[in-house]
């Protein structure tokens, strides 16, 4: 059996998944490491499958397509969610060649990309992107590395003049401007609400507006997509 730590990254995997699906298939580990092999060529023993199960192993990139056939499902359904662009990909089943002809770059590109975690693809490939991979808007902000950049774009429009952060956002978020200006007018009523009514607790209260201020801040990416989804 192959230790997780001598086959980096690690699979974001669900081990619980495993013996779910194996149950509701009425299947044994010899049942599964034997489809493994005769229907995908890769070659698993059984004592290895248990090992997944009990979280103590997780398997190779290449080995969880394999799996997935053997169990009936697709690899997303064997993994936690996933957040890198490493783990969509696993999660789809899509090799990196396949990957990056798909969204018109050099493998050598995309895959110093997923390296180190920082896409720089241009505004088609970043659309590709999120096309061949099913990524929503919050998903592809946070793949390329835009989310930590909304979020402090967002707690700076709600705590002063939210109409100076409408073209920011709107560059990072593919939306048109009418679909944004409401949501973070409305976000940050709500934000000066709170600051009010904290203050009127008593002057000794942070710039934040306490825990109430804070809390808000620290949600306030969750508040904003909830808002476009909710207009």
């Amino acid at each position: 059996m192959h230790r997780p730590s001598s086959d980096p990254p690690r699979l974001p995997f669900d081990a619980s998944a495993i013996r779910r699906l194996r149950a509701q298939l009425g299947m044994n580990h010899s049942h599964i490491a034997h489809a493994m092999w005769t229907s995908y060529g890769t070659p698993v023993r059984p004592e290895t499958i248990a090992a997944w199960e009990r979280g103590e192993l997780v398997p190779r990139a290449s080995e969880l397509p394999a799996l997935a056939g053997a169990l009936w499902c697709d690899p997303s359904d064997l993994m936690s969610t996933p957040t890198t662009l490493l783990e969509h990909r696993w999660a789809r089943g899509i090799a990196p060649s396949d990957l990056a002809r798909a969204v018109g770059m050099p493998i050598s590109d995309y895959e110093r990309m997923e390296v180190q975690g920082r896409w720089t693809g241009n505004e088609r490939q970043t659309a590709a992107l999120a096309d061949v991979l099913g990524l929503s808007l919050p998903e592809l902000l946070t793949v390329t590395g835009g989310d930590k950049r909304l979020d402090a774009l967002l707690r700076e429009a709600v705590a002063t003049r939210w109409q100076a952060y409408v073209k920011p956002v709107t560059a990072l978020v593919p939306l048109p401007r009418h679909r944004i200006e409401p949501v973070l007018r409305g976000l940050h009523s709500e934000y000066q609400s709170v600051m009010v009514a904290t203050l009127n607790w008593g002057n000794d209260v942070p710039a934040s507006g306490g825990a109430g201020g804070r809390a808000f801040l620290d949600t306030v990416s969750e508040r904003f997509w909830a808002g476009l989804q909710n207009p």
